[in-house]
C-alpha cells in the first residue's frame, strides 16, 4: 500500500510539474505577444512621427517661398518710388509733402522687420500713393509726361503681382495653420517646435485706390 501512495504521489508530483511548465510556456508566449504589440505600436508611432515632420517641413517651406515672393515685389515696388518722386518734382516740387510722405514711407517698407510691420508700412505707402494720383490730377504736364505714365504703369503692374503673391502667401499661411492644429499633427507642431504662421493682411482701404484717367 505504501509503494501505491508513492507512485501515485509521484504522478501527481509530474502532473503538478507538467501544468507548471505550461503555465510558464503560457505566460512566455503572452509576454512575447505584449512584446510584439508594443513594437508594432513602436513602429507606427515612429512612422507617424516622421510623416508628420516631412509634411510640415514641405508646407512650411512653401510658406516661406511664397513670402520671399511677397518681398520680392515690396522690394521692387520701392525701387520704383525714387524715379516716381524725382519726376512728380519736376512738375510739382511745391507738392513736397506728399512726396516727402511718400519717400519716408518708402525707407519704413525697406526698413520694416516683421509680417506685421511691412504689411502696416505698405498700407501706409498704398495711401500716400493714392494722395499723389488726386494731386496729379491739378497738373495737366505730369499726367502727360510718358516717364510718368511709364513709372505708374510699372507701380500698377506690381501692384497686381504683390496682390497675386500676398494671396498665394495667406493661403499656404491658411493650410499651413490648419494642418498643425489638426490630430496628430498637433502633437508633434508642438514636440518639433511648429507654429502658426502670421496673415500678410492689408488694410480695407488698401484697396479703395482712386481711379485716374490720364488720357484726360
Amino acid at each position: 500500500m505504501r509503494g501505491f501512495f508513492n507512485g501515485r504521489d509521484r504522478i501527481d508530483n509530474f502532473k503538478q510539474l507538467d501544468m507548471i511548465k505550461k503555465d510558464l510556456i503560457k505566460g512566455g508566449v503572452n509576454v512575447k505577444k505584449g512584446w510584439i504589440i508594443a513594437l508594432v505600436v513602436l513602429v507606427i508611432v515612429i512612422f507617424s512621427g516622421v510623416g508628420s515632420y516631412n509634411s510640415l517641413i514641405a508646407m512650411n517651406e512653401k510658406v516661406d517661398g511664397n513670402w520671399s515672393q511677397v518681398e520680392n515685389q515690396l522690394q521692387r515696388r520701392a525701387d520704383l518710388i525714387p524715379n516716381l518722386v524725382s519726376t512728380v518734382k519736376g512738375f510739382a516740387a511745391q507738392e513736397k509733402d506728399i512726396l516727402n510722405t511718400i519717400a519716408e514711407s518708402r525707407s519704413k517698407l525697406i526698413g520694416a522687420g516683421g509680417i506685421a510691420d511691412k504689411a502696416a508700412v505698405n498700407d501706409e505707402l498704398n495711401s500716400a500713393l493714392s494722395r499723389l494720383l488726386v494731386v496729379v490730377e491739378n497738373y495737366p504736364n505730369l499726367k502727360s509726361d510718358a516717364n510718368f505714365r511709364q513709372l505708374m504703369d510699372d507701380l500698377a503692374g506690381t501692384e497686381n503681382r504683390l496682390a497675386v503673391a500676398r494671396k498665394d502667401y495667406n493661403d499656404s499661411v491658411q493650410v499651413f495653420n490648419a494642418k498643425i492644429k489638426s490630430f496628430p499633427n498637433v502633437i508633434w507642431a508642438g514636440m518639433l517646435g511648429f507654429e502658426t504662421r502670421e496673415y500678410f493682411k492689408a488694410a480695407e482701404s488698401a484697396n479703395q485706390t482712386p481711379i485716374v484717367d490720364f488720357e484726360k
